[in-house]
């Protein structure tokens, strides 16, 4: 958004704080301005420890300003640069991503902008989303969300430089086609970043914007798990249900993401390609181990009857 962050020190509280600035000198451009207050707001909103809290938010100067949460630590994308993450870890992020999400879209509030550029992860492990610079409130009446103002209206993509709005390499493909986006669009980012963290590389990303644009719309994600003894067939299949081109085939909340990710974490179905693909039992397997249990419980029975006959 071309603002300015500095370390500040709020005297009052005694804590160090971060202060994004909004340059005065282009306080004339309006989209920017609305792009800076509605960030402001969307933000504000919400309180959770997986999304950058803000404290504050003024003008100074003409300058206006938010006040946020210091964190110590690196962003996601920096992380990514030194290659795929550990699933378990993956999975961690993930679900704190998920969770974050998970507020957000109760409240009615669609980030649209999520990618490893706007998720940091601090010292101790923790994922904080950040940046809802283009959040949309969506059903405010029935949801009760508090009002956004100044929210961008939903439309065909408007290009920044060298960009698409929302970097396309991560929006869904009704986000692309400038249709009206729920909280799905988002849970179709997070699988692109899971994508991204379990195999070292962007799902969509192509040379082009609009060769990006067309892998968005019409091509999935190539197998992982025969080439990646890390990745499981079922970490496969949540991630291919996230990136479902169709947002009704997807999960239709990021509450059931969150169990569907929390399972995989736990370790029950994080496993080796040949553990997943192990083929269940045939049923003539099954009948065999019915017909041996239920022998051995008769030659249990008949034997008791005979201790009971010879020796009670």
């Amino acid at each position: 958004m071309g603002v300015d962050v500095y370390r500040g020190r709020d005297p009052r509280l005694g804590r160090d704080v971060a202060i994004k600035v909004f340059p005065a000198n282009a306080s004339a451009d309006p989209g920017r301005l609305r792009r800076f207050e509605q960030e402001a707001r969307a933000a504000a909103a919400l309180n959770h420890p997986n999304i950058l809290a803000v404290y504050d938010v003024g003008v100074h100067d003409g300058a206006p300003y938010i006040v946020l949460e210091l964190l110590d630590g690196e962003m996601l994308r920096r992380r990514l640069a030194g290659g795929p993450l550990p699933v378990r870890e993956a999975l961690d992020f993930a679900v704190q991503i998920a969770h974050g999400l998970a507020v957000a879209h109760e409240r009615g509030i669609v980030h649209r902008e999520l990618k490893p550029d706007n998720v940091f992860i601090t010292t101790e492990g923790r994922a904080k989303i950040l940046d809802f610079g283009l959040a949309k409130l969506v059903d405010t009446e029935a949801s009760g969300a508090i009002e956004v103002a100044s929210v961008v209206p939903t439309g065909a993509p408007q290009p920044r430089p060298g960009l698409g709005l929302g970097m396309s390499g991560y929006m869904s493909p009704e986000q692309v086609r400038g249709a009206p986006v729920d909280g799905r669009s988002d849970i179709f980012a997070l699988g692109a970043i899971l994508y991204e963290m379990v195999t070292g590389r962007c799902a969509f990303a192509r040379k082009t914007l609009p060769e990006t644009i067309a892998a968005i719309v019409r091509e999935d994600i190539p197998v992982i798990h025969s080439s990646n003894s890390q990745v499981s067939l079922a970490l496969e299949q949540v991630l291919r249900r996230c990136l479902e081109k169709d947002p009704s085939k997807r999960f239709q909340s990021t509450p059931d993401l969150v169990v569907a990710l929390s399972t995989l974490g736990s370790g029950a179905m994080i496993s080796s390609p040949a553990q997943s693909l192990a083929p269940a039992a045939s049923p003539s397997t099954w009948r065999w181990y019915l017909r041996v249990t239920a022998l051995a419980l008769i030659a249990l029975a008949l034997g008791a009857i005979l201790w009971a006959f010879f020796f009670a």
